[in-house]
């Protein structure tokens, strides 16, 4: 059967916005586990790799709705920090707080780690994994998106979330915050898996 639609399991909101933004066009109805109902238990993400937690984020909100889901795992990984934050990033600096209050102190956390780092070692990227699981918990694809940079020796920029003002891009002398939607969506981590998704599930059809 032709997948129709979607429920993006991910508390962030600005998740659900970029993933809806990148999905639009293939004609796959995305929505966000609150427009399914719950509230819905959340998973307790033990996985120790970016694509464990995708599939087990996926396989249970998949269970839980009765619905096909896509989720993902993100996040930043520094070379200087031995691929730290990596699965933690969302919480590399305290699980405590609201979503700003923690990228503000992991933000800070960065900065300190990184301090004195000589730009030739400051290598890092975003990562993310994707995986879809239909409701009897079956997975159906999982996908994975890069987007490499530098840490900057400053925040710049006020687009985006996370650590995306400290990922520095060489080729386009900006940083990931300074990048506009529709640019951000074109070249991300996340919209590479999710593009990348798109075209497994269309093989699914």
């Amino acid at each position: 059967m032709p997948i129709q639609e979607i429920v993006v399991a991910t508390g962030n909101p600005h998740k659900v916005e970029e993933i809806r933004a990148i999905l639009g066009s293939c004609g796959v109805r995305v929505l966000s586990l609150d427009e399914v109902g719950g509230p819905y238990s959340e998973p307790e993400e033990c996985g120790r790799t970016f694509q464990d937690n995708a599939k087990l984020k996926a396989v249970a909100y998949a269970k839980a709705t009765g619905r096909v889901v896509l989720a993902d795992d993100s996040g930043l990984e520094v070379d200087a920090l031995h691929g730290e934050p990596g699965v933690d990033s969302a919480v590399w600096a305290g699980s405590e707080g609201t979503r700003s209050e923690r990228d503000e102190r992991n933000n800070r956390k960065l900065a300190q780690r990184m301090r004195g780092v000589p730009p030739q070692h400051r290598s890092a990227r975003f990562v993310c994994c994707m995986c879809l699981a239909e409701p009897s918990g079956v997975v159906l694809a999982t996908t994975r998106g890069t987007l490499e940079g530098i840490i900057a020796e400053s925040p710049q920029g006020t687009q985006g979330f996370g650590y995306d003002p400290w990922l520095w891009l060489e080729d386009v002398k900006c940083s990931s915050a300074q990048l506009v939607p529709a640019e951000k969506n074109a070249r991300s981590h996340r919209g590479k898996a999710a593009r990348a998704m798109v075209a497994a599930w269309q093989g699914l059809r």
